[in-house]
């Protein structure tokens, strides 16, 4: 049996796979010459390094999103967006559609989004298909596994509450969400990236407007035309500060936002004081868990305050959902 006579912090060589190579931890020592190391998990230093860069992502991209609206807005707010031009000049308007607008404000704004990543040393990949999640994957030029998602979202205002917003579905909570490793319908695995976030737009629609798709203007009479959206507002978010508890479109399995708009902007959603990981756990098992009600009657969870009590977590950390007037089916 081995003497322990010293315990402490140590650097040793040791070889593996015909390397040497330094690692620290905490070992034993026996009369000076035979070293084991006990057993501690130490965090792995690249880990480490890589999550330093998430706030500095998040802050640059912050500080991008609020010169956004110059670039695609007049100085009185308007959309600079007319319509669609052919090679004749014609000038054929659009409508306010939500998808419509939705893609032209990402085909609009991805100049500006190319200089952003070019200027904070990322290259960005494109989904490689429509259903695929994020839109845009910033992958670092330094170092590739540095990966964040960025996932573009627009609504429009309430014209009754401007307060309030249609909201947004937040990205599936299906296979790639639950296995994380997955690479099903989503661009890198999804614990791949070091945060998912939400570059989101909210505008007014220009309900006054008098717009005519049935008619065709020539390109000196742009002015003339009004525009369909207005008033835009960016913001971003990482998508679980902004998660509600409820589904966000039909019977697919998309995580829903909250759609009170000041809450939206400040990061306030249900998930907010609670964290990340009740945020993944909840969605991971959204309508999975069998409980049995007072009334004996059995149901599948599918709200927080449910989800928390059962697994015996603190209810007042749960951000409350706001109620308002709600406007139609939730965007994209």
């Amino acid at each position: 049996m081995l003497a322990v006579t010293q315990r402490n912090i140590a650097e040793v060589d040791v070889k593996k796979n015909e390397k040497t190579k330094k690692i620290k931890g905490i070992f034993t020592k026996d009369s000076g010459k035979n070293i084991r190391k006990i057993a501690k998990h130490q965090p792995s230093k690249n880990l480490g390094k890589r999550m330093s860069i998430k706030p500095k992502f998040e802050n640059a991209l912050r500080k991008f999103v609020e010169s956004m609206g110059k670039s695609i807005s007049t100085n009185d707010g308007q959309w600079t967006i007319k319509g669609f031009i052919d090679l004749f000049k014609n000038v054929y308007t659009i409508s306010a559609d939500t998808k419509i607008v939705s893609k032209i404000l990402e085909i609009h704004l991805f100049p500006s989004i190319l200089k952003f990543a070019a200027d904070n040393a990322y290259k960005i990949v494109l989904a490689q298909h429509q259903n695929y999640y994020p839109d845009i994957s910033f992958v670092s030029l330094v170092d590739d596994k540095i990966r964040f998602a960025v996932d573009f979202k627009t609504t429009y205002r309430d014209s009754q509450n401007k307060n309030w917003c249609n909201g947004f579905t937040l990205g599936s909570h299906g296979e790639y969400f639950e296995k994380r490793t997955s690479t099903k319908n989503i661009q890198f695995p999804y614990s791949s990236y070091l945060g998912h976030y939400c570059l989101g737009i909210i505008y007014d629609r220009n309900d006054n407007a008098t717009i005519d798709e049935t008619r065709v203007y020539g390109i000196t009479q742009l002015r003339s035309i009004a525009s369909v959206v207005k008033n835009f507002q960016f913001f971003v978010s990482e998508k679980w500060k902004i998660a509600s508890d409820r589904g966000g479109s039909g019977n697919t399995a998309n995580i829903g936002s909250i759609n009170y708009i000041p809450d939206i902007v400040a990061g306030n959603g249900m998930f907010s004081k609670l964290g990340e990981e009740w945020f993944d756990e909840y969605w991971i098992n959204y309508k999975k868990i069998t409980i049995k009600k007072e009334n004996g009657e059995t149901s599948k969870i599918s709200s927080l305050e449910d989800f928390v009590k059962y697994r015996k977590g603190d209810t007042s950390l749960i951000t409350k959902r706001k109620s308002g007037k709600k406007i139609g089916a939730t965007n994209e």
